[in-house]
């Protein structure tokens, strides 16, 4: 029976460390595919409302901001799987806009990998603080197993 690939998510911090070791540990010793998989949170606006602060451009600006923050933390994630996953041949990484939680379990539900992994404090670098249950979440939601470390 052979095995489908392997979705490991990836923020650039150390929250991600010991996933992607784990991870890329698992696609070298059984020959698999990993996608490292970073998601621009578009929750944001939601998650600030619309009556944020009194004018509509101090709410665009933090949203700005924000936007900017977490084009910066891809950039890092990407690095940081570059140079961990530089040995293994069928790795890549994909930078998905959505909600972290909902982008992750419709990357499962889609078939896209058999195994998940994820740090237990992924994406709150700069993430909202609903994120701290993620990890939880995922595991909740997803079929296919999931590994948290």
């Amino acid at each position: 029976m052979s095995q489908g690939g392997i979705a490991v998510a990836v923020d650039g911090s150390q929250a991600s460390d010991g996933a992607l070791d784990y991870a890329l540990g698992l696609a070298r010793t059984e020959g698999r595919s990993v996608t490292g998989v970073f998601v621009l949170d578009t929750g944001w606006a939601d998650f600030i409302g619309n009556d944020w602060q009194s004018a509509a451009g101090a709410r665009q600006g933090f949203l700005d901001y924000i936007r900017g923050q977490l084009e910066v933390q891809a950039e890092a994630a990407r690095a940081q799987f570059a140079g961990a996953a530089a040995d293994v041949p069928n790795a890549s990484f994909s930078v998905i806009p959505g909600d972290p939680l909902e982008a992750l379990v419709s990357i499962m539900a889609a078939g896209e990998a058999d195994v998940l992994v994820a740090g237990a404090q992924v994406f709150q670098v700069c993430g909202r603080p609903s994120l701290k249950r993620l990890a939880r979440n995922l595991v909740k939601r997803v079929k296919q197993q999931v590994v948290i470390i």
